[in-house]
């Protein structure tokens, strides 16, 4: 029918008001929906509820032990709350926590983005799925286990790997070696790379396995190899899972307890090397010691908790705002 045939006299079709689209954007008109926007809220501000009571306790606590402490301490080496006067610093806890994490990420992250990439892009499906559950079954393994391996098997058998970089990198300093027991700071990091290994490797497989389909067949089409697919398509889409995987990891690395504290000789004292036993972390320190604390004892390891409390925070915090901007470090929009 042409155009200029219709009725210009029928009525408009009524369009909703502003309120009335807001609550079917909302489904406020279903019982079942109002129910779970209820629930979900509420489950949502209890968890901040819950982190805030949490980091208030920490302060209570970590503020009285610090108001009677007489030492510095964010730079003191000593640990002594029972002293009189009580002396305790967190700055070999700190060297040690932030050491072994970075050691765990150097050997960890190559290796889990390797792995992930085999799995996703070179291995047979059968092949990529059977490495692929042997990785989940490492996220299984209990932390205990991993120290007793790590005692039992690990540290006996670093002496080779220990001479071998006294040998020719021990000028250094950082991997001299006075031939005591390989319980260090350097062992504690390579046991939390297997730890934090499934973690990365989980979540870069998932993103992998996310990039468009038509950038890879376009990279081919175009004559590149695998390699250079993975390099100008895989990579950049990924890269923002990577560094939040990575974040991940490290949070498990920062706050690990049981395996650390069965493979590390704790001492009050910065080593320039990592290959001599000795340091500590926050999450071995308030482990080792926590039955056998005065109350003072115990506030300053609770102090000391307050201080891995707000840094296992920014780590995650920083993990979220990087998933949050995924698109602008990915390259799927270029």
């Amino acid at each position: 029918m042409d155009i200029s045939t219709q009725n210009p006299t029928s009525p408009p079709t009524p369009q909703p008001t502003e309120a009335e689209a807001k609550r079917a954007a909302r489904g406020a008109t279903r019982p079942g929906d109002r129910i779970f926007v209820g629930l979900s809220r509420g489950s949502g501000i209890f968890v901040l509820v819950l982190m805030g009571a949490i980091a208030a306790f920490l302060t209570y606590r970590a503020s009285i032990a610090i108001s009677k402490d007489e030492a510095n301490f964010f730079t003191s080496f000593e640990w002594n709350p029972a002293g009189v006067p009580p002396e305790f610093g967190i700055a070999v806890l700190a060297f040690g926590t932030v050491v072994s994490s970075i050691i765990a990420m150097a050997i960890a992250v190559p290796i889990a983005v390797g792995i992930a990439l085999f799995i996703t892009h070179y291995a047979p499906r059968k092949l990529g799925g059977t490495i692929a559950f042997v990785v989940d079954l490492l996220a299984a393994v209990p932390s205990i286990v991993y120290g007793l391996w790590g005692v039992l098997v690990l540290v006996p058998h670093l002496n080779g790997l220990y001479g071998w970089l006294d040998t020719y990198l021990g000028w250094t300093g950082v991997f001299e070696w006075s031939g005591g027991p390989a319980r260090s700071l350097l062992a504690v990091g390579i046991l939390l790379a297997i730890m934090i290994l499934p973690i990365i490797t989980n979540v870069s497989r998932e993103v992998f396995r996310q990039v468009p389909r038509m950038h890879e067949e376009a990279a081919l089409a175009l004559g590149a190899t695998r390699w250079e697919v993975i390099r100008m398509s895989v990579l950049p889409f990924g890269r923002s899972g990577i560094i939040s995987a990575s974040m991940l990891g490290l949070g498990r690395a920062l706050g690990e307890t049981m395996a650390v504290a069965m493979v590390l000789s704790p001492t009050f004292d910065i080593n320039a090397s990592l290959l001599d036993a000795g340091g500590g972390t926050f999450a071995q320190n308030i482990a080792s010691k926590f039955n056998e604390a005065s109350p003072m004892g115990r506030d300053a390891l609770i102090a000391s908790g307050l201080v891995l409390f707000v840094i296992t925070l920014l780590v995650n915090g920083a993990a979220r705002m990087i998933i949050s901007r995924r698109k602008e470090y990915s390259g799927a929009n270029a």
